[in-house]
């Protein structure tokens, strides 16, 4: 097979969720601030996972990841030996309970873990929410130009510490922390390897990042508290003329390769899950832009919360989860599926958007 005809599949999927939640009523009895501002109104969400704080419990950024990429090797014909390449895109790399690392990095880390060969490549990328999208498109790319024949894309978020500095100094819904409110714990993994059937394909993946936006949604320590806080300009970050980035940026893309938007049939679209009025304007906007209806939009949002890097992954996985399965074992519960060509759309504070199109037909869950 030439370079040029080379391509990538998702061959599995892996996800952790904190057995912990919260509900928008216990969320508000920690914020006093709120007064009586309806969050499930303004954001969807009726509850969010929460993680264990207890070391014990193995439930910090790397625990998490751990498991999903366990979880994700379990589902894998792939063990963790046949990798070549670990990739690490969290943005909360809280290990040993509270502290946050930044080397060794988490990937090395992980890969020692999960088995892998001694010396396997192994690196982290930090690109906000969009930070494990980052790393499919990397991993895409060295497959596709051979210098690699699979590998695992992990992230595991504590992003609930942001959360839980808002509610202590937050004043009202209009507080640049409220976004806070709306994020919840997770970790994914997924496990990229070479294609060779088109009902199994990563089509194409494309980012672009819009710098001059980077001021709208910053993770940093708190200004009044101790505490790592997010501070958001919700209604600049998804006025209309940001949420038009995707599609024109997309439909640009096509362009260049003489398809239109309607040309590549998706069944479904994944946005980032941040809430479900965004994925509402989010969709509204893009079937203006590209003069269609958008395709069935899958959500998690309602149940988990904003997860951060991981909400297209889990979104995916618990989709696919979802559909009819055989009577054979959970590993090959795939090959009852309808084969399905997904969109996916990040939405990252940077700004950073784009497009993954991918067919599916056996990736293992």
């Amino acid at each position: 097979m030439s370079t040029t005809e080379r391509r990538s599949r998702i061959e599995a999927l892996g996800a952790f969720l904190p057995a912990g939640s919260q509900t928008n009523d216990e969320l508000r009895a920690e914020a006093p601030g709120l007064g009586d501002a309806d969050v499930e109104r303004i954001t969807g969400i009726a509850e969010r996972r929460v993680h264990d704080p207890d070391p014990a419990a193995g439930e910090d950024s790397f625990g998490m990841a751990l498991a999903a990429a366990r979880d994700c090797l379990a589902a894998s014909r792939h063990q963790a030996a046949d990798l070549d390449v670990v990739i690490s895109g969290s943005i909360t790399r809280v290990k040993d309970g509270s502290r946050f690392h930044f080397e060794p990095s988490f990937a090395g880390m992980l890969a020692g873990e999960l088995g892998a060969r001694p010396g396997v490549l192994s690196f982290d990328v930090s690109n906000a929410c969009a930070g494990m999208m980052t790393g499919v498109w990397l991993l895409d790319r060295m497959i596709r130009s051979g210098a690699v024949r699979s590998g695992m894309v992990v992230s595991g978020e504590q992003a609930t510490r942001v959360a839980r500095t808002a509610a202590r100094e937050l004043t009202d819904s209009y507080d640049p922390q409220f976004a806070s409110l709306s994020v919840g714990d997770s970790a994914a993994a997924v496990i990229l390897d070479e294609s060779t059937d088109p009902a199994d394909r990563i089509h194409y993946i494309e980012l672009m990042t819009c710098s001059e936006y980077s001021h709208l949604c910053m993770g940093m320590p708190s200004d009044r508290s101790q505490g790592i806080a997010l501070y958001t300009d919700n209604k600049k970050m998804h006025d209309r003329d940001r949420l038009k980035l995707w599609p024109r940026f997309h439909e640009d893309f096509l362009a260049k390769n003489g398809r239109r938007f309607t040309d590549e049939e998706f069944d479904y679209v994944i946005h980032h899950q941040v809430g479900t009025r965004f994925i509402d304007y989010v969709n509204q906007t893009a079937e203006a832009e590209f003069g269609t209806p958008m395709p069935a939009s899958l959500q998690v949002v309602e149940r988990f919360g904003n997860t951060a890097t991981t909400s297209h992954f889990l979104t995916l996985r618990e989709h696919l989860r979802a559909q009819p399965a055989g009577a054979g074992p959970a590993a090959d519960r795939a090959h009852a599926r309808s084969t399905a060509r997904y969109l996916m759309v990040p939405a990252a504070s940077g700004v950073v958007t784009g497009a993954l199109s991918a067919t599916i037909t056996n990736a293992r869950v």
